[in-house]
């Protein structure tokens, strides 16, 4: 009788250390795809989200009374800004400030 009460006992270890492991294991596989299916459903919303466009913003063309000064004009600006850089009146970032707002107009 004691070598089956010890058969017994062997097989309850046996089985329930198998049970252990495989209720571990499946465990890890649960955690496992669970955490590859939680970006994939963070990432499906954005995926469908409607793009936002920005609204055109429609400019006239100039017309002849509203267009700027004519070139002449504006290559006489910038020989007087020019002048006034070289005597020391107007600095280099005053200058280049000046005639960009000269070229736009």
């Amino acid at each position: 009788m004691p070598g089956l009460i010890r058969g017994v006992a062997r097989t309850a270890v046996v089985a329930g250390t198998a049970s252990a492991v495989s209720g571990r294991v499946h465990h890890r596989q649960q955690q496992r795809w669970a955490d590859q299916a939680q970006p994939q459903a963070y990432a499906e919303p954005q995926a469908y989200a409607q793009p936002t466009y920005a609204q055109p913003v429609y400019v006239a063309a100039p017309t002849p009374e509203t267009e700027g000064p004519d070139m002449d004009t504006k290559i006489a600006h910038l020989k007087q800004l020019a002048e006034l850089r070289d005597q020391g009146v107007l600095t280099p970032a005053e200058f280049e400030v000046q005639k960009a707002q000269i070229l736009a107009s």
